[in-house]
């Protein structure tokens, strides 16, 4: 995914959906599932759907680091570490639990 990249939002829709441009010249829809922070900095969970607009059926979800331009304007950045994707795993798993149970 291109860095700072602006995603558009589907405001039709009961849930927030973003379409992003993959690298390979791909688009993907995704549903927003939370976004949190973790030491100050803001992170995203996308949920890809299928053609059909239901979520895919493996439960995969996509993790960017998220902020706002100086316009407002969203954009998403991949993280870089395998420290920090660890932490944010560990976060996203404690606010499912909270929110879904076990």
């Amino acid at each position: 995914m291109d860095e700072n990249q602006v995603f558009p939002v589907d405001n039709e829709d009961d849930d927030v959906v973003v379409t992003l441009n993959l690298d390979d010249g791909s688009e993907v829809t995704c549903e927003i599932l939370t976004i949190f922070d973790v030491n100050d900095q803001d992170y995203i969970v996308l949920l890809p759907l299928d053609k059909n607009g239901e979520p895919n059926e493996d439960g995969e979800v996509f993790i960017y680091r998220y902020f706002e331009d100086e316009t407002g304007a969203p954009s998403l950045d991949n993280i870089e570490s395998d420290e920090e994707y660890e932490a944010v795993s560990k976060r996203f798993d404690e606010i499912c639990d909270e929110d879904f149970g076990e």
